[in-house]
């Protein structure tokens, strides 16, 4: 299928202390030349820098995982069950351990596959999302103490029973907020609906982090389809509308709806993370922000831009592209970055090498790799 392969196919051997030839590569044609300097050069100080902060711990704080039941409820067939199954999404024990501590990754915060279980109405949904949040509490997390920690699976479609078990999973169980997935049967978290969700997660003082999800399905039909049927086997719209394009624009649009709907007006303290580095963001801020804020002016508490200021985190999840990471923190306080893998579907060890070699000061790449993850969710990571 491909999906986000690019990082798988870069996994590459360690050499040396542990860089990856892949990571000193990626990070020195990231890195800002000035005419005298060589490749090598850059090479040169991605690699120093690398052994300057070879010992950073790391939180990942978008790794994906499901279960049997999960994979037959949100694959499209035999096939992309297969797929998930190959590169290890269902597997929360020794294979998932490995893998972290191939790369160094301390701890994984688990989340539930999109879309979840946000397509199931009703107690059904209700009872699925339970037993998720639960596997999660008997399984890795009392097997591996201190390297899992998760977001609550909610079952969206019945928004009071959400809020019920966003406080029981937080409460009872330590988990550090939610995740969503897109749209919830055509409705973002702007709708009224979903205010009990908002206000508890504001009560518990914990984030909501907004994965995308697929587009409704005469959204797909307009933007997605195509009019090469004989390729819809390559599973070409599935991607389109995923994660070759679609998944970052509908995520940045429900941030631009909830600032402009007045979510953040309602319940200013409530804490959004977005990820794969600000699902465009970086790029669209200064156009969003003057376009949005003159229209905005008389119905909003504060301008535009604050909101993202005062509202938002940004991982960095499958997105390790330095010039990126460079833009978002224009932008964005790096305060309010965190690292992530988006794992499996990404190389943990790639991207632990990538942000390695990153030439920031060390305080501001132990703010990404783990300590704004540990102020946000209040925890600790586990250093070995």
């Amino acid at each position: 299928m491909g999906r986000r392969s690019f990082l798988a196919a870069a996994t590459a051997l360690g050499i040396g202390a542990g860089v990856s030839s892949h990571a000193i590569t990626a990070a020195a044609s990231d890195t800002k030349k000035t005419p005298d300097q060589a490749p090598e050069q850059n090479a040169d100080r991605t690699a120093e820098i690398y052994q300057r902060d070879r010992d950073l711990p790391f939180i990942g704080t978008e790794e994906t995982f499901s279960t049997p039941a999960l994979l037959k409820l949100n694959s499209i067939n035999k096939d992309h069950i297969a797929f998930l199954e190959e590169i290890g999404l269902a597997d929360l024990g020794r294979r998932r351990i490995d893998d972290m501590d191939a790369g160094g990754l301390n701890v994984q915060v688990l989340s539930a596959h999109t879309p979840s279980v946000q397509n199931v109405p009703g107690r059904r949904g209700i009872d699925l999302a339970y037993r998720l949040n639960r596997q999660l509490v008997t399984g890795p997390i009392a097997k591996y103490p201190g390297r899992f920690k998760a977001f609550a699976t909610l079952p969206l479609q019945s928004p009071e029973a959400a809020a019920d078990e966003l406080e029981r999973s937080v409460s009872e169980d330590g988990f550090l907020g939610a995740l969503t997935n897109g749209h919830i049967t055509k409705k973002y978290l702007d709708h009224p609906d979903f205010e009990p969700v908002l206000a508890r997660a504001v009560a518990l003082d914990v984030p909501i982090y907004l994965h995308p999800g697929y587009p409704a399905d005469e959204i797909f039909k307009i933007l997605y389809s195509t009019t090469r049927t004989q390729y819809t086997k390559e599973f070409q719209p599935y991607i389109f509308s995923g994660s070759g394009y679609g998944w970052h624009q509908e995520v940045l649009t429900q941030c631009i709806r909830m600032i402009t709907y007045g979510v953040f007006d309602r319940f200013p303290k409530l804490k959004i993370i977005i990820g794969h580095m600000g699902e465009g963001l970086p790029f669209y801020y200064d156009r969003i922000v003057n376009d949005m804020g003159e229209p905005t002016e008389g119905s909003l508490k504060k301008p535009f831009g604050q909101y993202f200021q005062d509202n938002f985190w940004v991982t960095t999840s499958a997105f390790p592209q330095t010039e990126l990471l460079e833009l978002l923190l224009r932008h964005i306080s790096v305060d309010r970055v965190m690292f992530a893998t988006d794992y499996p579907f990404a190389d943990i060890k790639a991207q632990t090498d990538w942000f390695r070699g990153v030439d920031l000061p060390r305080e501001d790449k132990e703010k990404i790799a783990y300590r704004n993850a540990e102020k946000l969710f209040r925890t600790k990571v586990l250093v070995k």
